[in-house]
């Protein structure tokens, strides 16, 4: 960085310091773990010397915080793969379920907001899809910030509600369904070109919750990868020339990831998680009625504070599944 001309090409100095603020990121906490460390080895010196209840305390008290930091240190090496520290577009569909499904995608909306939001995450919408009578038929999200990827990636897969539907003047419990489908976004551009001829591009209005302008010209644009099939909307932006380049960025991602499963021989695990959006395929169960459970059925992590889970509080299951948790039993508990 102190080298004559590193700032000549403004474009790859700025990469090359985002290289350097990822590599102090890993650096930095193993020093200071290994410094607490040296200093805890002395703090027990003292302990021994002087017997006293605080003193002992104190121990306790560091051992406590060091293994709590250390386990966040192991976490961060379990976010390995070439995309992790990337940012994320995350994606909901509303599944089988009709009005109670588009509630259903809503409250995931509102879940993932919420958690992102916690971990100090900036929150973009990038497209958002109102329901016929309440909630939403689907939504995407950009959310920024170091590892998005890496955490969300653990969220692909089918949700499933069962609750007493508060549209149901009968009160009856209903199950819905909704998935949700997770992207990196690359910070460069894929060396492969998507031939034209291969996009089928369709225009809309924009609008709808989360800021977005209402139209009166058609901004919106929906794009199909018409050999894959891969499908993007993008209303976020006042241009439609803006929509349709961050639809076709999302695009190449999503090709990209798909690629990239293929190599790996997991697109069968990956899409075998997700599958059709309905029964048998979810990944997790959230009962609010008869009794209130967020069970996750490929880890077997579980909860009764369905509060805490649907304000974001989703750490325990991510990390459940970055540490390659499984569940005991077939999975099927929780009905």
């Amino acid at each position: 960085m102190s080298a004559p001309g590193f700032w000549d090409n403004k474009e790859a100095a700025q990469e090359k310091m985002g290289e350097v603020a990822r590599l102090k990121g890993k650096i930095t906490p193993i020093r200071e773990l290994t410094s607490r460390t040296d200093d805890l080895e002395v703090l027990v010196e003292m302990a021994r010397e002087e017997q006293d209840e605080q003193s002992i305390q104190e121990v306790f008290d560091e051992v406590e915080s060091i293994n709590g930091d250390l386990d966040k240190l192991e976490l961060q090496t379990l976010l390995s793969g070439e995309h992790d520290s990337s940012n994320a577009f995350l994606t909901i569909h509303a599944g089988a379920g009709g009005t109670e499904a588009c509630d259903w995608a809503d409250m995931l909306f509102r879940m993932y907001k919420r958690w992102a939001e916690a971990k100090g995450y900036k929150v973009e919408v990038v497209d958002i899809q109102d329901g016929d009578e309440v909630g939403l038929r689907g939504a995407m999200l950009r959310i920024e910030g170091e590892n998005a990827y890496g955490f969300l990636n653990c969220e692909r897969g089918v949700h499933r509600l069962v609750r007493i539907s508060p549209f149901d003047s009968n009160a009856r419990r209903h199950t819905s369904f909704a998935s949700i489908d997770v992207t990196p976004e690359l910070e460069k551009e894929p060396a492969f070109e998507v031939d034209e001829k291969d996009l089928e591009i369709t225009t809309m209005r924009s609008g709808g919750k989360g800021g977005q302008n209402v139209n009166k010209v058609e901004t919106g644009v929906l794009m199909r990868h018409l050999p894959s099939g891969v499908m993007v909307r993008c209303t976020i932006e006042r241009s439609q020339h803006k929509n349709r380049d961050l639809a076709l960025k999302i695009l190449k991602a999503k090709l990209v990831q798909i690629e990239e499963d293929k190599k790996r021989s997991e697109m069968e695990r990956v899409y075998g998680e997700k599958g059709e959006i309905g029964f048998g395929s979810q990944i997790r169960s959230y009962v609010f009625q008869p009794y209130q459970m967020v069970k996750d059925l490929r880890t077997g992590c579980e909860t009764g504070n369905i509060q805490a889970v649907m304000d974001g509080d989703l750490d325990d299951f991510i990390e459940a599944k970055l540490r390659g948790q499984t569940a005991k039993g077939d999975g099927k508990d929780l009905d």
